[in-house]
Order: structure tokens, then C-alpha cells, then sequence
């Protein structure tokens, strides 16, 4: 007698046979997300003689404004995430942003322009966390890390081809005909976003759980649960102090190989770039195939150690770079220290997805990149410019790449809340 197959096993197998190109759609949708972000970087000279912008407008515009509403908001959709259809929250985030994107290229003003700019805010919001969600339902803990490695492609690639692209057509056509570049594109994907990327049972991956039934827990119970977890408070810590770190080396990167190194905007845009982009996703893509094999030989939380590793083998790169005069030898050991860069991406998000309940995954997504995003970007190129200024009377130009040095000395902090991770989830059998 044949055995009838229920609804609900139709379902997962859809899901599971269209990971592939779901995580595809996903990592998609994250490039375009950073590359509506970096494009206005590269934009803010052009934008700031054309609408007669101070320099606190622009920083406003390229931080603060974007940062706040990108965070905060990340919660409450996060929320709904955790109750409703992840899939239809993305498409429409991207949607708004994409359209929001395009809008700054209609600006006639600065209010105008901060509106458009919070738009995109609010927009992106909707993004990371219920793709996260979606990522590890779909993903078995051992495939987890190497699957949120492809999806942090977005970041790496994004940001490159934003400065690319926007480089690039606001050159030959102006900066709002870039805004149009970047934005408009973004509104087709959307569409096959919403029908193409699958909408999987929640713990579907996870043999052994079940999701709690019922209202999603409140985002206070969210918050309480990320500070009862000790491994997972530590990732937060971890991943929270490395992305700053990260964030004030790319916020100032440029600047410090023009003042140091005596690059051109020009050389770092043809020769810097892409090659750096490249190199990163390799980093992205290594750090979590290796996270997932040891994981298998090893254990789950050897995937915190193989941050530790890797990150630590970065570092004497990084102190190189900036302490390093030959710009030929910087510049190498900067690609360099690139192969390491992006190895906790994936391993750090999945080990966080790991340790998260299931009916809580987005809201903990939300919560770790609400701390990023607040402590991270705002705090990472802020500390930076706050010191170079500090030290600038006695050192001159060169009170940038000290204050540079400093940041990137803060990483032996970073290391041991992933060392404590790894031993805390060891402890528990993971």
C-alpha cells in the first residue's frame, strides 16, 4: 500500500530543493542592500556641490540618519518576521529601499535628500534579520556557517561594486543618474524575490526541535534570552567588537592611503577596490567551509576557535599595513590580512542562529545587528576621527594611522569572547 505524503512534507521538500536558489536570491538581495548603502560614499562630493551641503549634512547623511533608523527598526520587523511570512517582508523591504534609493536622485535639498535617506533606512531594516531566519531553517547546523558565509558575500561585493558603479556613471552622467543606477534595478528583484524564495517551516532543520506554538515572544523576552545564554552573549560581544574594528578600517581606509601612502582616489578606486572585494569573499567563503568541516570532526564549537584563528593570523597583516611606509609592501600586506578579514561572518551568525530559539531567530538576528550597527558603525570610525583629531597638534598627518593602530590593537578583546564562546558551548555538548 503506497504511503500518502501529507502537505506539510510536500512543503519542506519544495523547500529544501530550492535552498540553493533561495540563499541565492537572498545574497542577492544583501548586495544590492550594501550597494544602495556604499553608493552614496563615493557620491558625496558630487551631491555636496550640487545642493550646497556642509560636511555635517553629509556625515549626517552617510551615518547617523542612515544608522538609527536601519537598527532600531531592524526590531520590530524582526518581530513580525517571527510571526508572519519572512519571504513577503523582504520583497517589500527591498522594494521600498530600491524606490527610496532611486528618490535621492529627485533630491533638491538637504531635507529632501534626508528623507529619501531614511526611507532606505527603513527599508533595509526589513532585510538581514528574516533572512537569517530563513538561512537557518533551511541550512542543518553542520552546512550553517558555510551558508551564511555565501550570504555575507553581500556585504563584500556590495560594497566594492557600489563604489564601482557609482564611480563610474557619476562621472559620465551625474550622481543622480547613479542613484537611478542602483535604485531601480532593486524593484525587479523584488518581484522575484516574492516568487522564487520559499518560505520554510520553521526549525526545519534542526532534527529534535520543535517551535514553541503560540504569540512570538515579546523583544524584551529576545533581549532576555541573548543575556541567559552565556555563548551566545559572548558571540554578540565578539562579532559587536570586531565588526567595529572592521567599520573604522573601511570608514578610513581610504583616507589613510591618501595621506600616508600617497594613493589616489583614482588608484584606490581601479586598483583597491575590486581586488580588495575579492579578496574578502575568498575570506567570507573560507571561513565558513572550514568553520563547518572542523564542526563536523570536531564539534560545533570549534567554529568560535576557527574565528579566534583566523582573525589572530589577520592581525600582524593589519598592524603591517599601517606601520609599513613602501606602499607596495603596504598595500600587499593589506590584501593579505583580506584572506582573514571576513572568516567570522559566517561562522559568528550561524553559531548565534544555532544557539537562538526557533520562534526567536529573527528577533536575535535583529538584536546582534542592532548592536553592531549602533555600537559598530557608530561608534568604530567616530573613535577613529576622535583621536586622529586628539593627536593631530603633536603628530600631524600621521595622527590618523596611529589612531588606525589603536583600533585594530583593540582585536586581542574580540579573540577572547570567541575563545569563551568556544568553551562555553563546548561545555554544553555542542
Amino acid at each position: 500500500m503506497a504511503t500518502l505524503t501529507t502537505a506539510p512534507e510536500i512543503a519542506d521538500a519544495l523547500a529544501l530543493r530550492r535552498r540553493t536558489m533561495t540563499l541565492a536570491l537572498l545574497t542577492t538581495t544583501y548586495f544590492f542592500s550594501y550597494m544602495d548603502r556604499q553608493i552614496l560614499a563615493i557620491l558625496l562630493e558630487d551631491i555636496k556641490a550640487d545642493l550646497l551641503l556642509s560636511d555635517t549634512q553629509l556625515g549626517l547623511l552617510s551615518g547617523l540618519v542612515f544608522a538609527i533608523f536601519y537598527a532600531t527598526l531592524g526590531i520590530p520587523v524582526a518581530r513580525l518576521a517571527d510571526r508572519t511570512s519572512r519571504r513577503d517582508i523582504i520583497a517589500a523591504s527591498l522594494a521600498i529601499w530600491s524606490a527610496m534609493t532611486a528618490l535621492c536622485g529627485l533630491a533638491q535639498n538637504f531635507t529632501q535628500l534626508m528623507l529619501a535617506r531614511i526611507g532606505v533606512g527603513i527599508g533595509e531594516a526589513g532585510s538581514s534579520p528574516p533572512s537569517h531566519s530563513i538561512i537557518a531553517d533551511l541550512y542543518p547546523p553542520d552546512k550553517r556557517a558555510s551558508a551564511m558565509a555565501v550570504y555575507s558575500l553581500g556585504v563584500v561585493l556590495g560594497a566594492g561594486f557600489g563604489t564601482l558603479i557609482g564611480g563610474f556613471v557619476a562621472t559620465h552622467y551625474g550622481w543622480r543618474v547613479a542613484m537611478f543606477t542602483v535604485g531601480l534595478p532593486g524593484i525587479a528583484l523584488a518581484v522575484l524575490v516574492k516568487m522564487f524564495v520559499v518560505e520554510p517551516r520553521r526549525g526545519l532543520s534542526d532534527a529534535g526541535r520543535v517551535a514553541e506554538q503560540g504569540d512570538a515572544p515579546s523583544v524584551m523576552a529576545g533581549f532576555a534570552a541573548i543575556w541567559r545564554s552565556a555563548p551566545a552573549l559572548h558571540l554578540v560581544v565578539g562579532v559587536t567588537l570586531t565588526s567595529m574594528i572592521g567599520y573604522a578600517i573601511t570608514g578610513w581606509g581610504p583616507s589613510y592611503m591618501q595621506r600616508s601612502l600617497g594613493l589616489s582616489k583614482l588608484d584606490i578606486s581601479y586598483y583597491i577596490a575590486l581586488p580588495g572585494a575579492l579578496f574578502g569573499s575568498i575570506s567570507a567563503i573560507a571561513g565558513g567551509r572550514i568553520a563547518d568541516r572542523w564542526a563536523k570532526a570536531r564539534g560545533l564549537h570549534v567554529q568560535s576557535w576557527v574565528v579566534l584563528v583566523m582573525k589572530g593570523l589577520s592581525l600582524p597583516l593589519v598592524l603591517a599595513f599601517y606601520l609599513i611606509d613602501v606602499p607596495a609592501i603596504a598595500i600587499g600586506c593589506y590584501f593579505g590580512s583580506l584572506l582573514f578579514a571576513n572568516s567570522y561572518l559566517g561562522p559568528s551568525f550561524a553559531l548565534i542562529q544555532h544557539l537562538a530559539p526557533l520562534r526567536l531567530r529573527a528577533m536575535w538576528a535583529a538584536i546582534t545587528l542592532l548592536v553592531i550597527n549602533l555600537v559598530g558603525l557608530g561608534l568604530g570610525p567616530l573613535l577613529v576621527g576622535r583621536l586622529s583629531d586628539w593627536l593631530a597638534p603633536s603628530l600631524g598627518e600621521a595622527s590618523l594611522r596611529w589612531s588606525l593602530v589603536a583600533i585594530v590593537s583593540l582585536t586581542p578583546w574580540a579573540l577572547f569572547h570567541y575563545w569563551r564562546a568556544g568553551v562555553l558551548l563546548r561545555r554544553a555538548g555542542d
